[in-house]
């Protein structure tokens, strides 16, 4: 049965068919520029002692590697700290943002901003503006009265309390290096280890992934940030491929 039988008007019948311009995936303008994708890979892992955060540190747009030392791991307070995923400008807009809330709520109460109420006011922000979103995949973690937590925060504001987590395009790669690898007793030295194993296995494999890494430990001594040197140190006592020019 053709077209003709269901009496469709001129501009919807079959003949007209190749003539009709196609339909545009999402957001994309067919007579625009071609849309960019960002990468990244970033992880989190919840111990007994602590919290380890880490992050390699290219930006991409679209095939371009656009920036070679770019933060993607934000201290956010002594005990707090956020990474992020996603649109560049969005992620620097929130991690200040949640700076300044941390340091409100200090003053305002005298004691630190707890890891779930940063985590429920990422949400808040985020589902606010779900129908114009911020383009980010969001990890808050740090060390509270509770102990250690980290929550994985999405675009619509789902804020998910884990004991480990990867976002971006290179979290395939880290779910398979770290799933059989983290347990209940893994202290912050052997998630360390985790962490840089983990990136240079997304290193190697994801193309929007790169250029060093960026790690971090929070404990009852607070924030403190691995400097190159001693990241080097332990990437080569575990004798992993080299994924990146130190």
């Amino acid at each position: 049965m053709d077209s003709a039988s269901f009496g469709l008007g001129p501009g919807l019948s079959a003949p007209n068919e190749p003539r009709l311009p196609p339909l545009a995936a999402g957001r994309h303008d067919p007579d625009g520029p071609p849309t960019l994708k960002t990468g990244t890979t970033t992880l989190a892992i919840a111990c007994p002692d602590g919290i380890v955060m880490a992050t390699e540190k290219r930006a991409t747009m679209g095939h371009l590697v656009g920036h070679k030392n770019t933060q993607k791991l934000f201290a956010v307070d002594a005990h707090l700290a956020l990474t992020t995923a996603g649109l560049v400008g969005d992620a620097q807009m929130i991690a200040r943002y949640l700076q300044a809330q941390a340091q409100l709520y200090r003053f305002k109460r005298d004691a630190p901003l707890p890891v779930r109420g940063a985590a429920t006011l990422l949400g808040n922000i985020l589902n606010q503006s779900k129908f114009t979103p911020y383009w980010v995949q969001l990890i808050v973690g740090g060390v509270d009265a509770k102990g250690g937590s980290i929550f994985s925060v999405d675009a619509a504001g789902g804020a998910i309390p884990e004991t480990w987590t990867v976002t971006g395009s290179g979290s395939p790669f880290v779910f398979g290096v770290l799933e059989d690898r983290i347990g209940e007793t893994t202290d912050v030295k052997e998630a360390v280890d985790l962490a840089i194993r983990g990136l240079n296995a997304a290193m190697r494999r994801d193309s929007a992934s790169g250029n060093g890494m960026d790690i971090a430990v929070i404990d009852g001594l607070g924030f403190r940030r691995l400097d190159e040197a001693e990241v080097a140190k332990r990437h080569k006592a575990l004798k992993l491929p080299i994924s990146w020019t130190p």
